[in-house]
């Protein structure tokens, strides 16, 4: 991507952003704290992959079956999913509004020998300078934007096509969620720090469909994410009372 002057996005909380920066050292630190953002990885990129694949008519199993396809990650924090994406073949542009952030996934995809587009922006950013994409990932963000709906509406802008798509993930605002994702995990387990969420800025699978509707898209599937505490690990659920993931198109 060109070099580009960066302005001011209306979906930005400054202190979400600040409190990000201030652990931008830790990402690739699979035991610090994104911890469960490592452990989630497989199971999020498999959904990734998969769909992508579906609405490409791509291969899964072949070794890179995102060639080709140009992919924004906003919100990508270290490169968690940057990197992977890349490794599958896509083009991956990583857009952080945190310097912080870019420059120790800038570190740590170059010492990986990776070809990755990191820029310090929004997804406003990125409409105002026409930039379009075949797939936009939400991952994890939209429970830390101050303004939603005004974000999934830049995010729309992002499409390059009418087969263009957008995965998204976040946390449902239930009480089950709050006890899970926020007494649980932030003040039982110390998986993440304190204060790293706040249950009112959970969104409801029903508030994600209005909103996206707003912007002209719709979800073609929401499935959930489960924990497995025998396994320790992440997987599919058909329940969306805490964590939930949903593929996006146009309708």
């Amino acid at each position: 991507m060109t070099a580009k002057t960066a302005m001011t996005g209306s979906s930005i909380d400054d202190v979400e952003v600040d409190r990000f920066s201030k652990m931008s050292a830790l990402w690739w630190d699979a035991e610090g704290p994104f911890r469960p953002l490592h452990q989630l990885n497989p199971v999020r990129m498999s959904y990734i992959r998969d769909h992508i694949c579906r609405q490409f008519d791509r291969d899964p199993s072949r070794p890179r079956p995102l060639d080709g396809l140009r992919i924004a990650d906003i919100g990508c924090g270290g490169g968690l999913l940057c990197e992977p994406m890349s490794r599958l073949g896509a083009a991956v542009v990583g857009v952080d509004p945190s310097e912080e952030n870019i420059e120790a996934a800038k570190a740590h995809a170059s010492a990986a020998g990776l070809d990755i587009d990191y820029v310090s922006a929004t997804a406003e950013d990125l409409s105002a300078w026409g930039e379009k994409f075949d797939v936009v990932l939400n991952m994890e963000v939209v429970e830390h934007v101050a303004d939603v709906p005004g974000f999934l509406q830049a995010c729309a802008t992002l499409f390059r096509s009418d087969d263009s798509s957008m995965v998204v993930a976040t946390l449902n605002r239930t009480v089950k969620a709050y006890l899970l994702a926020i007494v649980g995990a932030e003040y039982v387990l110390g998986w993440l720090p304190k204060g790293t969420h706040d249950w009112n800025r959970f969104i409801r699978p029903s508030e994600f469909r209005r909103y996206l509707a707003a912007a002209n898209l719709e979800i073609k599937d929401f499935s959930g994410i489960s924990y497995e505490p025998v396994t320790r690990a992440w997987r599919l659920s058909p329940s969306l009372a805490v964590n939930y993931m949903g593929f996006v198109t146009k309708p």
